[in-house]
């Protein structure tokens, strides 16, 4: 029942995520991309998606990693965009709220 409440609830800027044990995100050559690995198949990350899983992945909170990204890219207001997608993450079941 926990489990299911917290996929319920909204993802917040303070939030920390980490990739979900079952997928592992690395570059492979032959495709040039970023993929996710899972026992089921494979998942190719564009460009943008890579960038926030890595930013997001292993920063202190969601919104250190959007900080990040911002430098990174020099744009700013990425909040919105970077939760949206992160929100999308969590329900696929790549990433999860780190406890």
């Amino acid at each position: 029942m926990e489990e299911h409440m917290e996929a319920e609830r909204r993802l917040r800027p303070e939030d920390v995520v980490e990739l979900n044990p079952n997928y592992h995100f690395r570059w492979e050559e032959p495709q040039q991309a970023h993929v996710l690995l899972y026992p089921e198949g494979i998942v190719k990350l564009n460009q943008t998606a890579a960038a926030i899983l890595e930013a997001c992945t292993g920063a202190p909170s969601i919104a250190d990693g959007t900080a990040e990204l911002s430098r990174r890219y020099d744009k700013r207001n990425l909040g919105a965009e970077v939760l949206k997608f992160l929100e999308v993450a969590h329900a696929k079941g790549w990433i999860r709220v780190k406890s």
